[in-house]
């Protein structure tokens, strides 16, 4: 049997309509991978693990041999699942680079007339080649603003007016802040975070601007690609400013739904940061009730700590834009008239 290998390139535009089966064990599968992509491991992971030391130890074939006494009575519910997901009698496929794996699924997948495409280097190159694409410059304009200023929902805003924005924070499924995991689902991995962020920028018209927010290099546990990153500082920033007791309402709003234990827990991780004293004021302040002051005391420390990275920044590509409203639309023509006056080189 001849194997079609394809380059990620092409592999990518196919997937656009043809399914694609990842065969790494699920180990691999879930600490990133292909958007979309279904998981139909030929290994689990301790047989994985078990067919590598064989390969190591003593080549190809007793690998091969090992594989099968692990695969061999599994073929057929795994021919099943490609049989479900492909479409047309077509299926993309990729293991780690393109090798043992792919040929041996390959071949079963076609037993079943199903036509297989395999990716030329596998899931490694998939990988070398989202993060070459996030290394990218382009025209991006960062939304920035002290915490509470509602810039998530005001990117969501600018994106029903017809901007290209690109939400990190819906992609790492944190908010950014010690209390951003609050009634958020689980982290996704760094490696799978990259792998949201390239599909989503993949999807936006280069020739637009694109709005994005002002985040750390870390959102939560999840860490931004490198160079994404940098390229991030170089843009030019619309900054809200927005002083506290604007802010203050809608944060009371979006955290008074969760237990004191949660929001408790929350203030313990920055406790170092804000200090002894200040941590106890906050957590009595919870414990009692009062809500408001726990909230100011932790603003306090972000609001510092905001200000001393805007200033790193260079102060000619920064953009204020002084508010007294937390309302969302007013606030949204405001930092996107100030983001129309921008001079892209």
């Amino acid at each position: 049997m001849t194997i079609q290998k394809i380059d990620i390139v092409r592999f990518l535009e196919l997937s656009e309509n043809t399914p694609i089966a990842d065969v790494r064990s699920p180990s691999e599968f879930n600490s990133g991978h292909i958007p979309g992509a279904v998981n139909i491991p030929l290994f689990d992971d301790k047989e994985r693990e078990a067919v590598g030391i064989k390969y190591n130890r003593e080549g190809r074939t007793p690998a091969i041999l090992e594989g099968l006494k692990y695969s061999g009575p599994a073929l057929g519910k795994k021919l099943e699942q490609a049989l479900k997901i492909a479409k047309n009698n077509q299926l993309l496929l990729h293991c780690w680079r393109g090798g043992m794996r792919s040929e041996a699924m390959s071949w079963l997948f076609s037993l079943g007339g199903i036509e297989v495409k395999v990716l030329e280097g596998g899931y490694k190159s998939y990988r070398r080649h989202i993060l070459s694409c996030l290394e990218e410059k382009r025209n991006m304009i960062v939304l920035g603003g002290m915490t509470g200023s509602s810039k998530t929902h005001i990117l969501r805003y600018l994106k029903s007016m017809g901007q290209q924005i690109l939400d990190l924070e819906q992609l790492a499924n944190h908010k950014g802040s010690a209390f951003g995991a609050l009634g958020q689902e689980a982290q996704p991995s760094t490696e799978h975070f990259a792998n949201l962020l390239f599909t989503e920028c993949n999807k936006l018209n280069r020739n637009q601007p694109l709005w994005i927010e002002d985040e750390s290099r870390n959102i939560g546990s999840v860490f931004m690609p490198d160079l994404f990153y940098l390229n991030m500082q170089e843009t030019p920033v619309v900054v809200l400013v927005m002083d506290t007791k604007t802010r203050l309402p809608r944060l009371m709003s979006e955290y008074s739904v969760f237990p004191k234990e949660l929001l408790i827990a929350s203030l313990i991780k920055i406790s170092r940061r804000l200090g002894g004293d200040m941590t106890s004021s906050a957590i009595d302040a919870v414990e009692n009730g009062d809500l408001a002051k726990a909230i100011e005391i932790v603003l306090h420390y972000y609001d510092k700590a905001y200000m001393y990275g805007l200033k790193k920044k260079n102060g000619t590509n920064i953009i204020y834009v002084n508010t007294d409203t937390d309302d969302i639309e007013a606030n949204a023509l405001k930092v996107l008239d100030a983001g129309g006056k921008i001079k892209w080189d």
